[in-house]
């Protein structure tokens, strides 16, 4: 079939691509070489179709369907967008991507080379010709192009030549391509997608989620888009969730189970009512969470795989849980989250806690965690760890927001309510990193989390680097008890910068204190559940990597969202890199795409800013590529996966 006539069938709606498809991922290299290769006539491959009953077909997009049989693309998605995209100008209904991918391809008539638009290098020479201008316009164009050629007299000998050429490239269009086409009856979604997954082999694969959902939207098509605008108001208070995620919950509120497959045999209605029913129960727990932990941002949300529990307990009890049910139910969320629960498998942790749920309720999740934990008090040792990263930085942050922690520049309390930017809380470095970089102290003691609190912005500003002995004994005479409720040690020679590691462990001990402090009061007097020895070693030398200051946050974010501004999935900051059996954490990668930036198709990928040797070793050994700088990972996002070159 002529590529002209599937494009005709796409707009038409007798060609459309199967809901369980994932969005567009080529590169503009890989939209180059299919161009090419047409253009020369070489082999580009066929299509596989799955031609099925329009009624029963869950199409991507909002797109028109025919009625009677249509044919839904299971291979051949990515030429056939990018054809498209190109002939067409503008991308399909279905699309879902990165349009900068096709945008603005140029062919050169005398060199006969493909390239995306470049300013300084094409603007006023007319053997430049814009491939989508001139599929467009068609053969009764091409008067308008050798108009400007002849207008060039040096051009002048080659016209023929250079006629030809667009003639061989408007004849793109006409290329055959060989559409070999599934049908029957017998060929339900589970083996359609189990045929995709097999011609896909060297490309990505469809997860689990991905089949569960397909599945949803073949019976409820606005599934996505629904889950899709819940999850972007999430995302509007700062809480980064995925579809797989927001599926989980919603399966653990219809099956009390973790695997998608037990999702099969439940109707539309039942989906639509679990979505109801999980989302409400999800802002429950996301508003329990930051209101009475303080926890109110995406860095902070230790044990996001932990929610899914917690709504399924929520939605059993309708939500309405006393003040001891809830205050229990959030231990036992703190706890899962600083002895990283949910950091190995969390598909059979999700299910061995649901099935602890199910038999004990509440007491039967934390007869589960101190079995696998053992006990649950927190010792100083805990707080040895450095960077923004370890985990536990959100307990920090935690006390913070419990323990009525006062700012020393206005002596009021760290509450979640304080308004204005400057009101915002940003880490502070209690011995600034200068003064201590100047007496050789290396980065993870510099970094210490017992080195850390929060302040406004405004005050930490005005402290700048000035050192705890000066400026200590300013706040505590302007706001007497401040610095007690930032667990500062009270003994004045541990202010002087030669007992600096005095100090972090004499902090060690006020944080630890307090930590289980505010655990013993959230269990309401059941504080046996505290007790006991770990089984699990505590760390005693900070594991390595993690983001070390709010400026290289602020770096790291801004990176972040230029990607997210690409059309690409944002990456995980602080990635918890943690030994999947054991969920033992190993390293803290500063920002990671674990399944890559093209998931599953382009390989994992880290942004490791001013980390020793040993650490990239690690994140090389694991399978990921390795960036140190962000200009050079920005240069990987544009030349590796959205080809988009610069101009010279």
């Amino acid at each position: 079939m002529k590529i002209s006539t599937i494009l005709d069938h796409i707009d038409s709606g007798h060609m459309a691509l199967p809901e369980f498809q994932r969005g567009y991922v080529w590169s503009g290299d890989q939209v180059r070489g299919l161009f090419d290769s047409l253009y020369r006539r070489h082999p580009v491959g066929g299509l596989l179709v799955w031609a099925t009953e329009a009624k029963t077909a869950a199409q991507r997009g909002d797109g028109p369907m025919v009625s009677g049989i249509v044919k839904l693309l299971l291979d051949g998605q990515q030429r056939m967008t990018s054809l498209y995209g190109v002939i067409r100008g503008k991308p399909p209904k279905f699309f879902d991507g990165n349009a900068k991918a096709f945008s603005g391809l140029h062919f050169h008539l005398e060199n006969e080379t493909f390239s995306f638009y470049q300013q300084l290098k094409m603007e006023g020479d007319p053997l430049w010709i814009d491939v989508s201008t001139l599929m467009q316009a068609g053969t009764a164009g091409l008067g308008g192009f050798v108009t400007k050629l002849t207008q060039q007299p040096e051009l002048a000998p080659k016209i023929g030549i250079y006629v030809g050429r667009l003639s061989q490239l408007l004849g793109i269009s006409d290329v055959d391509l060989h559409i070999e086409e599934v049908t029957g009856a017998d060929k339900s979604l589970d083996v359609v997608v189990d045929i995709f997954n097999r011609v896909n082999s060297g490309g990505t694969k469809l997860s689990k989620g991905d089949l569960a959902l397909a599945k949803i939207c073949a019976d409820w098509p606005e599934a996505r888009d629904t889950m899709k605008s819940k999850l972007k108001d999430w995302a509007q208070a700062d809480f980064n969730f995925n579809l797989d995620w927001l599926l989980r919950s919603l399966n653990t509120v219809l099956t009390g189970e973790a695997k998608f497959s037990h999702l099969d045999n439940k109707t539309a209605e039942d989906i639509q009512d679990g979505l109801k029913r999980s989302t409400k129960a999800i802002d429950t727990s996301l508003n329990l969470i930051g209101g009475r932990l303080g926890l109110d941002h995406e860095q902070v949300l230790f044990g996001r795989f932990a929610v899914p529990v917690m709504v399924r307990f929520l939605d059993q009890n309708k939500g309405q849980l006393d003040e001891k049910q809830r205050d229990k139910l959030l231990f036992w969320f703190a706890q899962a989250g600083m002895w990283g629960r949910y950091s190995g498998n969390t598909e059979s942790t999700i299910d061995e806690d649901l099935a602890a749920l199910e038999s004990g309720g509440i007491d039967g999740l934390l007869t589960k965690l101190r079995f696998w934990r053992g006990g649950l008090r927190i010792e100083p040792e805990h707080f040895t760890g450095w960077s923004l990263g370890a985990r536990f930085y959100p307990v920090l942050y935690m006390l913070t927001r419990m323990g009525g922690a006062r700012d020393w520049g206005t002596g009021i309390e760290l509450k979640a309510n304080l308004l204005g930017k400057m009101s915002k809380l940003e880490v502070h470095h209690i011995f600034p990193k200068a003064q201590l970089y100047k007496l050789d102290y290396k980065r993870a003691e510099v970094n210490a989390l017992a080195n850390f609190c929060f302040q406004t912005k405004q005050t930490n500003l005005e402290i700048s680097d000035r050192l705890p002995e000066e400026y200590f004994a300013v706040i505590e005479q302007r706001h007497p008890g401040a610095l007690a409720t930032q667990w500062i040690p009270m003994d004045k020679e541990l202010w002087k910068m030669k007992n600096y590691r005095d100090f972090l462990e004499a902090r060690k001990e006020l944080l630890a204190a307090e930590a289980n402090k505010r655990m013993e009061e959230l269990l309401h007097g059941e504080t046996h559940w505290l007790d006991g020895t770990a089984t699990k070693k505590a760390l005693t030398i900070p594991v390595p990597g993690g983001i070390s200051s709010e400026a290289e946050e602020a770096q790291l974010t801004e990176l972040n969202d230029w990607v997210v501004s690409q059309g690409l999935p944002r990456g995980e900051m602080n990635y918890d890199f943690a030994d999947p059996a054991t969920g033992e954490q190993q390293a803290v990668f500063d920002l990671a795409w674990p399944n890559g930036i093209q998931e599953e198709l382009s390989a994992p990928v880290v942004v490791l800013l001013d980390e020793a040797a040993e650490m990239l070793a690690l994140a090389s050994a694991a399978g990921y590529r390795c960036f140190t700088s962000v200009s050079a990972f920005r240069e990987y996002i544009k030349k590796d996966i959205l080809a988009l070159e610069q101009a010279a």
